[in-house]
């Protein structure tokens, strides 16, 4: 009788604890928001000195920034008022760490890129990099690669994405139909069909509801047409039977069904991953790019190496090689990689190849010649450009040497601004003449407006770096850096490329899990001290470190040019993990090459640099 009384009293109290439960997931993030300050407060209150004050806001904010519990631009804010409250620094102080030259170089881009967006440059560029490349489904792939990989060098990963993934879509859904037309045609002359063209409507009907339910069975995860186990057994033994029934024809269309999804796939994670591999190449690139080199002049203000142009020359082997690593990776793991058929000169287009042919050559004819607006878009792009590289170049005097008495003012920020706001001067539209020869003037409109500039502009990031910027200038205030520089020294006895491989590692690790921008904030003002402590060139451990970070291939949260191209449903999450895994490791080799090879007589790296402090014991916390 008691064992069937306490039965009962578990059941009892089943039902609250699962509420309780349930409770708890909902409110984790507040929870989260309420105990993380409430848990760390110990720092503060028992080592009563400034580097445990501002420990103590560095680890609050880290951790609202790993988990996203807070907005990452609300978490960003918080020294600008804890801080003051601990004395670290004031409230004017803290304030101007929040606007930096960074902001001012990265209006001027999104300036460029809102554009290039609004007038569809950047819909004709991808397109023509593709028709140059061919239609052979790997080249066709690189194509993709190439034209997205440009494009995300200026423009932001996830726009870039987003900007060519629809072509893929309509390319790929294409070569299925027609490959699938060219299976059915088959099929009806190896069986004696005499009313072709009637069994192929029919066929081509079937092939397209087989391909819609097994579309719906990825996205849903499972078979709606199977009602039982039992019923799911007794249909595979008979696609079994049927399989080995099969005549040759039908065997080779399964086969190439098969190859269909991998075809999928494979496009899929390219856009994805080149989008990410592209923003490695340019200092606007990506925003961890942009925080680095903020962080680095702010911090070495004595260097002048870090510019658009060097960055550039030391980045795109880096950017080209793991490109192309990347497309013989995911060639060889959908696909198979044939090079036989690859480079077969003078070889018979496939109907595959014929569909995708006429998919972009259609699309490339609804654009039209170049408009007015992306004439004058593609001009100011290129004179940016122009101006990034040739303002400080190095091996010949660039056009900053005009101006002597002012050597460092201008900045790569300074041609961002001059160029964008040209965007909004110069007017969208041209005079028309009519037919009697009378020009006709329109309302006058510049190309972009400052609603679809704003509709563009990353505020969350802008806040998140100025955040970054606040913590950097925190942690020197307090002495907190020269702390953890002293405690990181024994680190020396280590071999360098040891200790470079185990930031990069860390850093890839973490940013698979946090944002690319949370990441890099929050381990640039760590591995600097590192490298100081050890006595060695900084670059050499932030350069890798940087570009580490942006390798978030792993997973569909992990970056969201991979959530845009997971949401075609093409793709499962082990397919991300499987082709990632192979992506992190192609990226990390072959930054530890390039920043043990050629990089290291770009910027004297065996050298410590007069620029960098040299650090004495610190006694503190």
């Amino acid at each position: 009788m008691p064992s069937s009384i306490s039965f009962f009293r578990k059941v009892q109290h089943q039902p609250s604890a699962m509420k309780i439960l349930k409770y708890l997931l909902v409110y984790r993030r507040f929870l989260l928001i309420v105990l993380t300050p409430l848990l760390l407060l110990p720092l503060p209150l028992i080592i009563k000195t400034k580097e445990a004050e501002c420990a103590y806001t560095l680890f609050v904010v880290a951790i609202f920034w790993l988990t996203e519990a807070l907005p990452l631009a609300v978490s960003a804010l918080l020294p600008a008022f804890m801080f003051p409250l601990f004395g670290i620094m004031g409230s004017k102080e803290v304030a101007s760490a929040y606007f930096k030259d960074f902001h001012l170089l990265l209006m001027g881009v999104i300036c460029l890129a809102t554009s290039i967006e609004k007038w569809n440059f950047h819909k004709r560029v991808a397109l023509k990099m593709v028709m140059l490349v061919g239609v052979n489904p790997a080249w066709l792939t690189l194509g993709f690669m190439v034209s997205c990989g440009f494009l995300s060098m200026w423009l932001s990963n996830t726009s870039a994405a987003a900007m060519v993934m629809p072509i893929v879509e309509a390319v790929a859904q294409q070569i299925t139909r027609a490959e699938a037309e060219a299976d059915m045609l088959e099929m009806s002359c190896s069986n004696g069909s005499t009313n072709l063209a009637l069994e192929l409507d029919e066929n081509i009907g079937q092939s397209e509801n087989s391909d819609w339910k097994e579309k719906r069975k990825q996205v849903n995860g499972y078979d709606n047409d199977m009602g039982s186990t039992v019923c799911t057994i007794e249909k595979e033994n008979e696609k079994e039977k049927e399989q080995q029934n099969l005549p040759p024809a039908e065997t080779g269309r399964k086969s190439r069904e098969d190859k269909h999804s991998g075809i999928f796939k494979v496009m899929c994670l390219c856009i994805a991953y080149s989008a990410t591999i592209g923003g490695l190449t340019t200092i606007t690139g990506t925003s961890t790019n942009l925080i680095f080199a903020e962080h680095f002049n702010t911090r070495y203000p004595g260097c002048q190496c870090i510019n658009f142009g060097s960055w550039f020359v030391f980045s795109i082997p880096i950017a080209v090689v793991i490109l192309l690593l990347c497309w013989v990776w995911l060639q060889w793991l959908f696909l198979g990689f044939d090079f036989k058929n690859m480079f077969k000169c003078g070889k018979k287009r496939t109907a595959r190849e014929e569909a995708s042919a006429k998919v972009i050559q259609d699309e490339y004819k609804k654009l039209g010649p170049m408009s007015y607006p992306e004439i004058v878009t593609f001009v100011l792009f290129i004179l940016m450009t122009l101006l990034w590289f040739t303002r400080d170049p190095g091996f010949f005097p660039g056009w900053s040497s005009l101006f002597p008495k002012y050597k460092g003012y201008a900045t790569d920020s300074t041609t961002a601004l001059v160029i964008g706001l040209l965007f909004f001067v110069i007017p969208a539209k041209t005079l028309t003449k009519t037919s009697n020869g009378e020009s006709t003037a329109f309302g006058y409109t510049p190309l972009i407006t400052w609603k679809e500039f704003q509709s563009c502009m990353p505020w969350e990031i802008a806040i998140l770096v100025g955040g970054g910027f606040a913590l950097a200038d925190g942690c020197e205030v307090s002495k907190l850096s020269a702390w953890v520089a002293n405690k990181l020294t024994p680190l020396g006895s280590l071999p360098l490329w040891l200790v470079i491989l185990i930031s990069c590692l860390i850093v890839t690790s973490v940013t698979e899990v946090a944002s690319n921008p949370a990441t890099i904030t929050i381990f640039l003002p760590i591995l600097s001290p590192l490298a100081e402590a050890i006595h060695v060139n900084p670059l050499f451990i932030l350069i890798p470190a940087t570009l580490c970070t942006s390798f978030a291939f792993l997973l569909p949260v992990a970056n969201p040019a991979n959530a845009i191209v997971f949401s075609y449903g093409h793709l499962t999450v082990m397919d991300m993990v499987k082709a990632g895994l192979g992506i992190n490791i192609i990226g990390v080799a072959v930054v530890m090459l390039a920043i043990m090879t050629w990089i290291v007589p770009l910027f004297d790296l065996y050298t410590y640099p007069s620029w960098a402090p040299n650090i004495s014991n610190v006694t503190g916390l």
